[in-house]
Order: C-alpha cells, then structure tokens, then sequence
C-alpha cells in the first residue's frame, strides 16, 4: 500500500528538515508532497535544497492561503493509495504512519490518528484542550459521530475519497470541513492512537 504524505508548511524553518528526514526514514511505501504556503521565514530557501531530489515533490506558493488552500494543492498531485496529512513540526510522529495504514488493511477508508487515546501523551495547552473539545463534542453531536480529536492534524484517508469532496476551506477550517463532509457520505471515520509532542 502506497502512501502519499502532503505536508502543508508555513514558517517552519526550524523543523521543516528535520520532519522530512523522519518522514523519508519511516518503512513504508510512500510519496513525499510537500507545499511551502508563502512562507517568509527562510523555509522556502531551506526547501530549495530538497527541490532537486526525486523522493521528495515540494510545491510554492507565491503567497500565504492558508492550510486548507496548501492541503488541496498537495492533494492535487498525490498518486498514493492512501492519502496521509502531516504537520511540517515535531508535533506529530511519522512512525505513527504503520499504525494508520493497518486500519487502511483491515478496510477502513478513513483514519484519524487520536491524540487522546493512548493516555501517554504530553498535553495540550489548557485553551487548546479546551477548544478542542468543545469542536469535537459539537461535530459529534451534529454529525452522530463518536470521535475523541477531530482537530487532529493526522488525517488518512483512501485517495478515492478525494473524488467525492469539494473541499472549500482554505484555513484551519479545513479539519471541520473534511469531517463533516466525509460523514455525510456516510463513510465511519476510525481512530487509532498516536503519538503527541506539542511545541
């Protein structure tokens, strides 16, 4: 199974080298597309480097749209299999990407990776605990869902499923967007537990 790894980046100068060298060494096969949305903090200079190197795809935008815009111009160029959305920092951990694609082995069609289950993981700041779950009880009280992290940045889904969604969000609004839109094609979102680091 074939993964392609979209990483939307902005101002992330300080990790961006360091997350694609993670995510190159995980053992899976995989695609790298990464999209620079306008940064001004030398990480598009940093990306230059890796422009000329055949495992890694990296895409400019001229200016800052927004994580959503980022997302669905990486979306555009993915061949993949499995479709997997990663953070350019050390927020999120790239050896999780096993743990993902075997939900993808016994049939699942999408796969959110839940901060929130494994019990072992530094917490959030208390506003953005909080945030994110007043956001999760509400998508789960409008949509009859029963997720634990739906503002979860590790989002894997069948590259199939693209074809179905008109994805609009050109913010953070993306990680409601998606998961409205995916259940309302009645599609069951599972959950496994990853890994979490916040900055």
């Amino acid at each position: 199974m074939k993964a392609s790894i979209v990483i939307p980046v902005f101002n992330e100068a300080g990790t961006i080298e360091e997350i694609l060298t993670r995510v190159l060494a995980t053992p899976v096969q995989k695609e790298v597309i990464v999209v620079d949305d306008g940064s001004t903090d030398g990480t598009r200079e940093r990306l230059l480097a890796w422009r000329a190197r055949s495992d890694v795809l990296v895409l400019f935008h001229a200016n800052n749209l927004g994580k959503g815009a980022a997302l669905r111009t990486g979306f555009r160029h993915v061949s993949g299999d499995v479709v997997i959305v990663q953070d350019g920092d050390l927020e999120y951990d790239p050896n999780d990407y096993q743990a993902l694609l075997l939900a993808f082995a016994e049939g699942s069609e999408v796969v959110y990776g839940s901060r929130f289950l494994s019990g072992k993981n530094k917490s959030q700041s208390y506003w953005n605990s909080v945030a994110n779950r007043r956001i999760t009880q509400l998508a789960n009280l409008v949509m009859s869902l029963q997720l634990t992290d739906v503002e979860t940045c590790y989002k894997a889904f069948r590259r199939d499923v693209l074809n179905k969604l008109t994805l609009e969000s050109n913010g953070f609004g993306f990680d409601p967007e998606f998961t409205v839109k995916v259940a309302r094609l009645g599609l069951m979102i599972r959950e496994v537990p990853v890994s979490y680091h916040p900055r």
